[in-house]
């Protein structure tokens, strides 16, 4: 059964977005700046329970359409990039 992490989308105040990363299991947390800094703590996260997770997505009420659409774009090439490469194993 997998580990479920929450991915929360969330407004810094200063005009940009952030991830706030949860693992439910035992409450850690990660904040995630930008892409790169998510997609690294959710495989440094993910490792101790041997990539087994679930990734529930979130979005705080106050984060904009463009922000929302940003993060949904690089999720996406995240998404397509891990898929390439656990074809190409």
């Amino acid at each position: 059964m997998p580990v479920k992490f929450i991915a929360t989308i969330k407004e810094n105040g200063l005009g940009n977005w952030y991830i706030e990363l949860v693992d439910t299991f035992d409450n850690r947390k990660a904040i995630c700046k930008n892409m790169t800094l998510f997609e690294d703590a959710i495989e440094q996260m993910g490792d101790d329970y041997g990539g087994d997770i679930e990734v529930e997505w979130r979005k705080d009420d106050n984060v904009t359409a463009e922000h929302f659409e940003e993060v949904k774009v690089e999720m996406a090439k995240y998404q397509k990039r891990y898929n390439e490469e656990a074809l190409n194993g």
